[in-house]
């Protein structure tokens, strides 16, 4: 029996290889990308409830962006507190702002996606650029990089959208991880050519891939996935470009509490079960061999059986995945949460088992 799971662990860790380097590596090993500005006209879609904190700091770092045609489209998804009142502020400050005011509809009742159709609507500009209300641009040249990457071809754009940093929190560190694998992984499926997902916080598509899909009509019913099941039915590898330049990012707000954090995965991993059935297979076998792998390797070690063998295994299967998920951090400028890589990937494998567990038995609360 232990013959078996020992060749079964070699499986494993070969399967661990083609990601990290046959697949994960098409990002992580590209070159640093290029930025030719262009003048693309730009909307740029901002969909809020109850955000009045944060649209009132980060809204002006949108309106003061270094680009010669835009406008910022604010969406007001039927909020109780005073972001309405802030966005007619803005609205009267900045000339390329313009408001869209959501009230309740009992049939598409606290449905981001309802909102977001209207703000889209409204929309001037063939292409359309979105954003979160708790998030910002790290620099004025935000529309300019994002937008350099489409073309007559391609009409989605995939951008990096992380996380701010908090000193001595590990938790911070561990969602800044989980985040940079994310991105890894959804950019280098769109390099290999099939893109399957995309961030809201940061991401970018002409208004015809929208009509052509009819909006989020197929997934209207599930309150999740404005981003990532739209891009999911809509992109292709002909489509689809990624931007990873250091000025196209974006930061939100992390969550402060592991309770929070855990509540948001739930959320996004019951979003990924109405992916494309190739797309589900590949992200259940790389989380399946992680936890495989480490659960493999703890036995064999457990039994001591062929040790020698076994540790070298180890040894090399974290230095290439190391190797692979190091180049992205720097990319992404995450760099200092690889110092923590071992123990944060040990958590974040088991947390992910308990997240399958948990949604297998009760639904996670979508939007607010």
């Amino acid at each position: 029996m232990l013959n078996i799971i020992f060749y079964l662990f070699i499986g494993i860790t070969a399967i661990q290889f083609c990601y990290y380097i046959f697949v994960f590596g098409k990002f992580s090993f590209a070159k640093e990308q290029k930025i030719t500005p262009k003048r693309i006209p730009i909307s740029v879609i901002v969909c809020a409830k109850n955000e009045e904190d944060n649209v009132a700091r980060f809204i002006p770092l949108l309106a003061e962006q270094d680009y010669p045609d835009y406008e910022i489209i604010l969406i007001n998804d039927a909020s109780s507190d005073t972001t309405l009142d802030i966005f007619e502020e803005f609205e009267k400050q900045y000339a390329h702002v313009r408001i869209v005011n959501v009230e309740n509809n009992e049939a598409f009742w606290g449905n981001k996606k309802f909102a977001l159709t209207l703000g889209i609507k409204a929309a001037k500009k063939d292409y359309l650029l979105f954003t979160d209300a708790d998030c910002y641009p790290l620099s004025k040249n935000w529309i300019t990089n994002m937008s350099s990457q489409l073309t007559l071809r391609k009409t989605i754009v995939l951008g990096y959208g992380a996380y701010e940093k908090i000193a001595k929190s590990f938790l911070n560190k561990i969602i800044r991880f989980e985040t940079i694998l994310t991105a890894v992984q959804y950019f280098s499926w769109a390099k290999a050519g099939h893109p399957y997902m995309g961030v809201g916080r940061n991401l970018a598509y002409k208004k015809e891939e929208f009509f052509n899909m009819n909006g989020f009509i197929d997934h209207m019913k599930i309150r999740s996935g404005d981003d990532d099941l739209f891009i999911n039915q809509a992109a292709t590898g002909k489509n689809t470009a990624i931007c990873y330049s250091p000025e196209s990012f974006t930061l939100s707000k992390p969550k402060t509490t592991f309770k929070e954090w855990f509540q948001q995965k739930r959320r996004h991993t019951s979003t990924a079960s109405f992916y494309k059935t190739f797309d589900k297979m590949q992200l259940g076998l790389f989380y399946s061999s992680q936890l495989l792998f480490l659960l493999l390797a703890i036995l064999l070690f457990s039994f001591q059986f062929n040790w020698k063998f076994v540790l070298p295994i180890v040894l090399l299967r974290y230095t290439y995945a190391y190797i692979s998920l190091g180049y992205a951090a720097k990319k992404l400028n995450e760099k200092d949460v690889m110092y923590w890589y071992p123990v944060i990937e040990f958590i974040m494998v088991f947390t992910q088992l308990n997240i399958f567990i948990t949604n297998t038995f009760s639904k996670p609360m979508h939007w607010k």
